[in-house]
């Protein structure tokens, strides 16, 4: 059996950006401690990180740019690397920004919006046929120099997964709820630090040995 590949494919939580503690400055963890490249070395397949700093499941940014919309990107994505084996999709941290006025179902209708891309025949048949794994993420909580962006956040971000549990079972793919296994820094209530890092590649690692 070939060595299966993953992709994950989400936001600053999946590129690797630590807590923010200063806006002006622009921080990455290292490969081993970046929670996609800490699936690599459990499993020993071939894992590609596509996290983006800022990506949402569904809109164009004003702020910091259109190539933060997730629907071009995820297609980009899914047409430069592969053939997948299996798919990690972890968004929607972004879209409970106050300036997307995005209820919760709203977020969820970006994701879903999403697995209409990647569960499409001529994507899935490009692969030959790709499994996906759906992560909510951890809800945020409004501290740190990033709240102002994330005024109304948590309520909204806590809402997320029963509907993303929902969607996952309606469309017959796997589901991970992060919030289950890891907290937000209470830094600046978005990123994760190391440990947390660690603990949600275990929980990755365990659902996609189970899919393969």
């Amino acid at each position: 059996m070939m060595m299966p590949v993953v992709m994950c494919f989400g936001d600053s939580n999946t590129h690797g950006t630590p807590p923010i503690v200063d806006l002006a400055r622009y921080e990455r963890y290292g490969a081993g401690v970046r929670w996609p490249s800490r699936v690599q070395a459990a499993l020993g397949w071939e894992v590609v990180e596509e996290g983006l700093p800022g990506r949402t499941a569904q809109f164009d940014d004003p702020i910091m740019g259109a190539h933060m919309n997730g629907q071009a990107g995820l297609k980009i994505a899914l047409e430069s690397h592969g053939p997948l084996d299996l798919l990690v999709l972890m968004l929607g941290t972004n879209d409970v920004k106050a300036r997307f006025t995005a209820t919760p179902e709203a977020v969820v209708g970006g994701i879903a919006g999403l697995l209409d891309i990647a569960q499409h025949r001529l994507m899935q048949e490009r692969h030959g046929g790709f499994k996906i794994l759906l992560v909510c993420p951890t809800p945020v909580v409004e501290v740190g120099p990033i709240k102002d962006e994330f005024w109304g956040g948590a309520a909204r971000s806590q809402a997320l997964a029963p509907m993303y549990a929902a969607l996952a079972a309606a469309r017959g793919i796997a589901f991970l709820d992060a919030g289950q296994v890891i907290k937000v820094s209470p830094l600046d209530g978005v990123h994760f630090d190391e440990g947390e890092h660690a603990k949600l590649a275990e929980a990755v690692t365990a659902k996609l040995r189970e899919m393969i």
